[in-house]
């Protein structure tokens, strides 16, 4: 049921009567006449002189003339005073099955003051960020230092993320206040391109008000007013509770919207007297661990019975209330409020959520633990985190993004505090990144940087790779807060202004991720920045070298999946960085493509142990070769000294040598092919022209340099020629150095 919001109720949620005209008593005005004209025997007399109709164009006049007028009464001053019981309002609210516009209104709303932007500090608001627009509605504002009381507000405001501006001066714009939507905090508001969806959330403590049933309120961006849809009631489905129950309104629970499947998430938060009608203030909170899910309407969900068959919901939506998914019904899955919750595409079919911190009264959320939801099977896991984890906290605030080639989604998560001891809490300033596949925390190191006064409840959005942190409160130390700062994604900085980048899609996607409905929005112009490369690899367009967890998956979509990751590529079309295609949500029958990259290292790493054993070989052969050598020198400098009796199997007998004079100089002669085999005939002479002795080849000083002359020719002759073997030589002609040392 659809309720269509241009003005605003009263208090209690009920539209006053609407406006009737004026009219007459037509029997009085007939008992009249006819008591006035008694007697008159002529009716067209008495009808020509009747008072009446003498009155008659006076009336008609006077109603024209109200008519005409009327409208011009919305505008004066005196009537918005007096209140909406005069004469109704502009628009109304409607309680209808269906869709309404905004000309069938009947009942009246008095017209609604623009939110205030000049706040002493806000917190525990609810955001989304669609088109480069942010909005941000409800939570606590003050107006004055130290404000305690009437900090709940249903302040509606945009803030212009197409346009750069100081964090002084942000671009900041104040909306109608709504009164059909409650004044909440810590709620969550989902998002589609046209529409934003507000859900749960607590109502005031102080002064303590009584929260209505839940209903869905929907701000209609193009058309920009509010549309209820009352009494929304659960659907079954896949690991649900049972079906046609009310929508309960929880508070302090962790939300996220996955624009591209059309549905938006509530995990956890809690029951009591601030978020349900009836409850007593002396019953205590119920915590909860059960996963909300609403499905916009015109969107598909065949994790609902309802929906089965490729049908899409219908103007209300689909709610399903998730409670037994995998080991969300077990002890180790603990109840919890006030954590975050982030989606990253890819592992399973339709992408993962993360849930990150939160805890009860007494108790924490582990941080080196991460519970692990698949949106295709409805069905929680755990995934153990490596590296130092942040300091257990509640309240913190995370954003995800992107790198280019989509091999890493690397989630920020801000602030938080923690509650332990109660009245004593602990508010923190660090910034932390999550970066998966790998599940590996880094802290980022801000030493030296303009850091903002930590906080809690702050509401964070990502665009142009920047992190948006709008309000969070501070604790009592700090009088006011400026409440809007930014943080470089990619440069691990704080900056003192936001910086619009030019070009990108509606979504702020990556470039190379634009055709792609899974890519994550505000990850335009982001970078992996180095802290993370060191841990993943890589270089900041992706190409992570860690590709699973660090801690191995025994089940679940972080065993089985893997990252969507696309092709990267320079503004020449270069590429840069190239990756297989994983598991992507359907897309391409969930088959694995080609791991490109893997497959270039195995054969570059293939070719390198080749080479490595060919060069130990030819160092084997050459060492061999070389010792031959060594030991033929030796024998013939003995032979040359006078032993005649030591003899070498490469010396040829002294038969076979012959004289051959050549003057005064020396020369070394094969008398078969100039750098025969071995025992060629060879001959070496003196000055004087005389014969070695029994043909022994020339003592070394006849020999040339050692080490010269070394060519492909490096073989067994080089012994029987007076060359040393050379390793240059035995890596171009193995072979026939092998054959040298297998006569040997």
């Amino acid at each position: 049921m659809e309720v269509d919001v241009d003005g605003e109720m009263d208090r209690e949620g009920t539209a006053t009567a609407p406006f009737q005209r004026p009219h007459c008593d037509s029997r009085a005005s007939t008992m009249s006449t006819d008591s006035e004209f008694d007697g008159i025997s002529d009716p067209g007399l008495a009808l020509t002189t009747s008072p009446f109709f003498s009155l008659y164009p006076r009336l008609s006049l006077l109603t024209l003339l109200v008519i005409i007028a009327f409208p011009l009464l919305y505008e004066m001053p005196w009537v918005e005073m007096a209140g909406m019981g005069i004469i109704g309002a502009k628009a109304g609210v409607i309680r209808t099955s269906g869709p309404v516009h905004a000309d069938l209104a009947t009942e009246g709303l008095q017209k609604r003051a623009d939110t205030d932007t000049d706040v002493c500090s806000r917190w525990s608001a609810q955001s989304a960020v669609v088109n480069g627009t942010m909005y941000v509605y409800g939570g606590h504002s003050t107006t004055e230092a130290g404000q305690k009381n009437n900090t709940w507000s249903n302040d509606f405001f945009t803030v212009d993320l197409t346009k750069s501006w100081d964090i002084s001066a942000p671009s900041i714009k104040g909306l109608p206040q709504p009164s059909g939507p409650p004044a909440v905090a810590n709620g969550y508001l989902w998002h589609s391109n046209d529409s934003l969806f507000l859900y749960g959330g607590i109502v005031s403590d102080s002064p303590p008000a009584v929260p209505d049933p839940y209903t869905l309120w929907e701000y209609q961006i193009t058309s920009a007013r509010w549309v209820e849809h009352s009494n929304p009631k659960t659907w079954e489905g896949n690991n649900s509770a049972s079906g046609n129950q009310p929508v309960q309104q929880s508070g302090e629970g962790a939300g996220v919207t996955v624009p591209e499947l059309g549905r938006g998430y509530y995990f956890a938060g809690h029951f009591d007297a601030f978020t349900t009608p009836g409850w007593s203030v002396q019953t205590p909170r119920i915590y909860l661990k059960s996963l909300l899910e609403f499905t916009f309407p015109g969107y598909t969900n065949d994790g609902v019975e309802e929906l089965a068959g490729g049908k899409v919901a219908g103007s209300d939506g689909v709610w399903r209330n998730v409670t037994e998914g995998g080991i969300q019904d077990q002890a180790k899955f603990p109840s919890r409020a006030d954590g975050a919750l982030v989606h990253v595409p890819g592992f399973g079919a339709q992408g993962i959520l993360l849930s990150i911190g939160g805890g009860q009264e007494k108790s924490f959320s582990q941080m080196n633990v991460i519970d692990v939801y698949d949106i295709a099977t409805s069905t929680w896991y755990k995934q153990a985190t490596s590296g130092p984890s942040p300091k257990l906290r509640v309240n913190p605030c995370a954003v995800a993004a992107s790198a280019p080639d989509g091999s890493s989604t690397n989630i920020y998560m801000y602030g938080g505090q923690n509650l332990i001891p109660y009245g004593q809490q602990i508010q923190y300033e660090d910034m932390w990144i999550l970066t998966v596949p790998s599940f590996t925390w880094v802290e980022v190191d801000t030493k030296g940087q303009s850091v903002p006064p930590a906080r809690v409840g702050a509401s964070c959005s990502i665009w142009d790779g920047q992190m948006v942190v709008v309000g969070g409160y501070t604790g009592p130390d700090l009088s006011c807060d400026s409440g809007f700062y930014v943080f470089s994604a990619k440069d691990l900085k704080w900056q003192n202004n936001f910086n619009a980048l030019t070009g990108g899609n509606t979504r702020n996607q990556q470039l190379s991720q634009e055709k792609d409905p899974a890519g994550l929005s505000g990850s335009y112009g982001y970078e992996v920045p180095r802290a993370v490369q060191s841990v993943i690899g890589g270089n900041p367009k992706g190409g992570a070298t860690i590709t699973a967890p660090a801690r191995a998956a025994t089940q679940g979509p972080m065993a089985t999946g893997k990252a969507i990751t696309y092709t990267v590529t320079d503004s020449n079309g270069a590429i840069t960085t190239q990756t297989g295609t994983a598991v992507n949500g359907g897309r391409n029958g969930g088959k694995s493509g080609p791991n490109i990259g893997a497959i270039v290292a195995g054969v570059v790493a293939g070719c390198f142990a080749v080479l490595a054993a060919y060069l130990g070989f030819c160092a084997w052969v050459y060492r061999r070769q070389l010792a031959l050598y060594k030991n033929h020198v030796a024998m013939s400098q003995r032979a040359a000294a006078g032993a005649p009796n030591e003899k070498s199997s490469f010396l040829p007998s002294s038969t076979e040598a012959s004289s051959q004079p050549n003057g005064k100089g020396s020369s070394i002669t094969d008398q078969s092919s100039g750098v025969g085999a071995i025992g060629s005939r060879m001959t070496a002479t003196n000055s004087n022209g005389a014969d070695s002795a029994n043909g022994v080849p020339p003592v070394p000083g006849l020999f040339p340099p050692v080490g010269g002359n070394s060519t492909a020719n490096s073989s067994s002759d080089d012994l029987m020629i007076g060359q040393e073997p050379s390793f240059v030589g035995v890596l171009l002609n193995p072979r026939r150095s092998l054959r040298v040392i297998n006569r040997d």
